[in-house]
């Protein structure tokens, strides 16, 4: 029998804008240090992929010492440790959080499987906090989908535990699980007409929602043609995506702008807050449904446009017009 997880969600972690997600080793002391000072959402110091299987040991101490000395504000903080077909994985969790437990935000599983995976990440992340003197619960758990078995079991994946923040897209590993013809990261492969990450990006997406979750997608391997990023970044967004990998200081940017609304959509969904709030009001006559200019909005306009004001203001922007109830 599978055990429960304990961990219990933090109400507005989930929330965290995340729309640049920058992957930093966490073996170079100078990348850890640069990583401070750039604009992204989010920075992941890295004890996988990014970290020889010699550095490994070393890297966890870096990162204790980053987390611990640097100012990471305006930043989540996070820690890809390694998977749990590897005997680094409980190591990684135990120094990594006793060490710096509280300048932590999540832990990111990759080549998340099953769910089963996450309930032992759970778990053993809540006994530690219970030992350190820690908030239970507070740390999250960020899944990363990295083959074919874990895309199959993403609704469970997405469901394992209260902790999980986000699901992510690993695409390298994913090409490689079902043999996909092609050596480019992120590109489409040759021969197909169609786009042949459309369903695994939908499973994920459809995953993450249900469970009231972010989506991620992950990197962009070619990392100085930020044309390219910005098409691959543009057709996870257009989705509904809510952010991607970056791998360079200079993806940053075209991620934050991609994933943020425009300033005249985010404009546009705040008024139609207002507005939708002062015709449902006594004052507006009780409206189930009125006009805002050539507009007709009801209560699905509210719900759509509560997503793109809330993304707006994650991303800082500031409202450029405001609603003027009608004088006739």
């Amino acid at each position: 029998m599978t055990a429960e997880p304990t961990g219990t969600p933090t109400g507005t972690s989930r929330l965290r804008p995340r729309r640049s997600c920058l992957a930093v080793p966490g073996s170079s002391p100078r990348f850890l240090e640069k990583a401070r000072g750039l604009p992204a959402d989010q920075v992941f110091l890295d004890l996988e992929d990014a970290c020889a299987p010699l550095a490994k040991e070393d890297a966890r101490h870096s990162i204790v010492k980053a987390l611990n000395e640097g100012d990471w504000s305006g930043k989540t903080r996070v820690v890809r440790i390694n998977d749990w077909t590897t005997h680094w994985t409980y190591r990684d969790v135990v120094t990594v959080v006793e060490g710096a437990g509280s300048n932590l935000d999540c832990l990111m599983l990759p080549k998340v499987q099953d769910a089963d995976q996450v309930v032992a990440l759970d778990l053993l992340l809540t006994q530690i906090e219970k030992t350190m003197g820690l908030e239970v619960g507070r740390i999250g758990i960020e899944a990363q989908i990295e083959n074919a078995r874990g895309l199959v079991n993403v609704d469970a994946i997405a469901a394992a535990s209260p902790r999980l923040e986000t699901i992510i897209f690993g695409p390298a590993d994913f090409m490689a699980s079902i043999n996909m013809k092609s050596l480019v990261v992120g590109e489409q492969p040759p021969g197909y007409g169609a786009d042949a990450y459309h369903y695994i990006l939908m499973r994920i997406l459809m995953a993450a929602r249900a469970n009231d979750l972010q989506a991620i997608d992950g990197p962009y391997l070619q990392i100085r043609n930020v044309d390219g990023f910005r098409e691959v970044a543009g057709r996870a967004a257009a989705l509904g995506f809510d952010g991607k990998w970056v791998l360079h200081p200079g993806q940053i940017d075209a991620a934050n702008e991609i994933y943020s609304p425009s300033q005249e959509d985010y404009d546009h969904a705040e008024l139609i807050l207002d507005a939708y709030a002062w015709f449902t009001s006594e004052e507006g006559g009780r409206k189930g449904s009125a006009m805002l200019g050539d507009e007709m909005i009801d209560e699905a306009s509210r719900k759509m446009a509560l997503v793109v004001a809330g993304k707006g203001r994650a991303a800082g922007l500031r409202r450029t017009s405001r609603f003027e109830p009608p004088t006739d």
